[in-house]
């Protein structure tokens, strides 16, 4: 009796996706992927929004001078006290002075006066004004161009501090720039050539860095 042997039933293999369905559905989820990144990286930004995503606008000296000089003019206006009366404050005591009149600025004492006097001879735009009821030892000059030095109209109100600035170089412009504003509202129109012997009326500023010789830096000049 011949005894014959069964052929082991053969396990059915799991058919195999065809490569293109699967490259199909790769380049679906990639495409997903894709739409994803673009939606979660948009950001919507709201109408008037974009000036204030630029950040600050870059300091510009004319627009500074131009929009504050009418208010640092008034503020000077406001506080000025009458020449003579200045001084005999600053002589008898410069701290009560100083406290009572001047604005601090980089250790040193600005103030405001107001005066009218007959102009001197010039130099290099700088004129001695004779003052009645100063005391003699009191030297007041006035500058009137065409350089205009210091930074006694940015510092005479004490409104404005390093701290409002980007840097040094924005801070100093400030100074400039009020001064380059001074220049063309108050003294573009008079002819600084013309004002020895004449009675001016002026309102300005002024460091107290030698308290018998002013330099004051004018916000208003009247000529008569």
């Amino acid at each position: 009796m011949s005894t014959a042997t069964a052929a082991a039933p053969q396990t059915p293999q799991r058919a195999r996706a065809p490569k293109k369905h699967l490259g199909r559905w790769t380049a679906v989820a990639l495409t997903v992927i894709g739409l994803l990144v673009v939606v979660l990286g948009t950001k919507v930004v709201p109408e008037g929004a974009e000036e204030q995503l630029a950040g600050p606008q870059a300091f510009d000296k004319a627009t500074f001078g131009a929009e504050q000089f009418p208010t640092v003019q008034q503020e000077i206006t406001d506080r000025a006290v009458p020449a003579p009366e200045l001084a005999e404050a600053i002589a008898a005591d410069p701290e009560a002075a100083a406290e009572e009149h001047g604005v601090e600025s980089a250790g040193q004492t600005v103030y405001s006066t107001t005066f009218t006097g007959t102009v001197g001879e010039g130099q290099s735009g700088i004129y001695d004004v004779a003052i009645d009821g100063m005391p003699e030892n009191v030297t007041v000059r006035i500058q009137t161009g065409p350089a205009i030095n210091g930074t006694e109209l940015r510092d005479a109100t004490g409104n404005y501090d390093f701290g409002q600035f980007t840097n040094q170089i924005e801070y100093q412009d400030a100074g400039a720039a009020l001064n380059e504003e001074m220049k063309k509202q108050v003294l573009d129109p008079i002819d600084p050539a013309e004002l020895s012997g004449k009675t001016v009326t002026v309102t300005g500023a002024f460091t107290a860095i030698n308290p018998e010789g002013w330099l004051v830096t004018p916000v208003s000049v009247e000529v008569q």
